[in-house]
């Protein structure tokens, strides 16, 4: 049997993204998809409030908004975004996020080799 990349989720099998992560009240819940040197895909669900303070990744970071509304800082820019919508934040760049009201994302990472 070959080697399974995705963890944390079901194969052969319709699921809703944003179900696979539950909020949880005064936390961030995170739920990893795949991790790897290239690559990594990840799920966070905010409570309202909650935040990940700023901080530079070593990959670009691709944020998609799967619910609710979250505030997002790159570098000096500040951001809005809504279910649906996503946003890039460069490698190397100081980025932080904050949830203006509960929402889920998925984050993925792409890492130069």
């Amino acid at each position: 049997m070959p080697q399974k990349l995705i963890k944390n989720m079901d194969f052969a099998k319709i699921l809703e993204m944003e179900s696979l992560v539950e909020y949880q009240q005064g936390q961030v819940v995170s739920r990893t998809l795949a991790q790897g040197k290239s690559l990594s895909l990840t799920l966070f669900a905010f409570d309202k409030g909650e935040e990940i303070s700023a901080h530079a990744s070593g990959g670009d970071a691709l944020v998609y908004i799967l619910d609710g509304k979250a505030e997002i800082t790159i570098g000096e820019e500040i951001f809005h975004l809504k279910k649906g919508e996503t946003i890039v934040m460069p490698a190397g760049i100081q980025h932080a996020l904050t949830a203006e009201e509960k929402f889920k994302m998925l984050l993925i990472v792409v890492f130069s080799l």
